[in-house]
């Protein structure tokens, strides 16, 4: 079991079906396919606006 947190998304049906055939191109799960699709997005975020920086709990 892993201790990754847990996030439900809502999503419309046709987007989540092209979610699943792309990530059947890819060989990945939809899950991974839609984390890959958020680590390009923040990574071109970050590339035009900088790098976010993250607090950890402690420090909130």
């Amino acid at each position: 079991m892993t201790n990754l947190p847990r996030f439900t998304l809502r999503i419309q049906k046709n987007l989540l079906k092209k979610v699943e055939s792309m990530a059947a191109y890819n060989g990945r799960s939809k899950n991974k396919e839609i984390e890959t699709a958020i680590k390009r997005q923040i990574r071109d975020f970050e590339n035009l606006h900088g790098t976010i920086e993250i607090l950890e709990e402690s420090e909130k």
